[in-house]
């Protein structure tokens, strides 16, 4: 009698580790230091200019601020100036938007030489 109930709990166990990991989604307001490590499935924002951009910020600054590496204060900063270059972007001034972010990062200390 102990063997089946021994099979079923070994075959619980292992059906846990075949479940689907969820995709990542950036959240509209990320969590501070509820992630461990970035997902597996996390994959760079794609896209040109300065759309592409301030799209690849937003998406380190959510990570970095989900596994704790940004203290809240200074990820709401860099809302804030990633929400200004988004509206230069959006009034066509790619360049200018785009040296937006850059200083960001610099002032931030991210690496901009990459």
């Amino acid at each position: 009698m102990k063997f089946p109930l021994a099979t079923a709990l070994a075959a619980l166990l292992l059906a846990g580790c075949n479940t689907a990991q969820p995709a990542f989604v950036a959240q509209a307001q990320a969590t501070p230091g509820t992630a461990a490590v970035t997902p597996r499935n996390f994959a760079m924002p794609s896209g040109a200019g300065c759309a592409g951009d301030i799209a690849r910020y937003r998406a380190v600054q959510d990570n970095d601020l989900a596994m704790g590496h940004v203290a809240q204060s200074v990820y709401n900063q860099i809302k804030r100036e990633i929400a200004a270059a988004e509206k230069v972007c959006a009034a066509g001034k790619d360049r200018e938007a785009s040296a937006m972010i850059r200083a960001s990062e610099k002032r931030h200390g991210y690496p901009t030489e990459l």
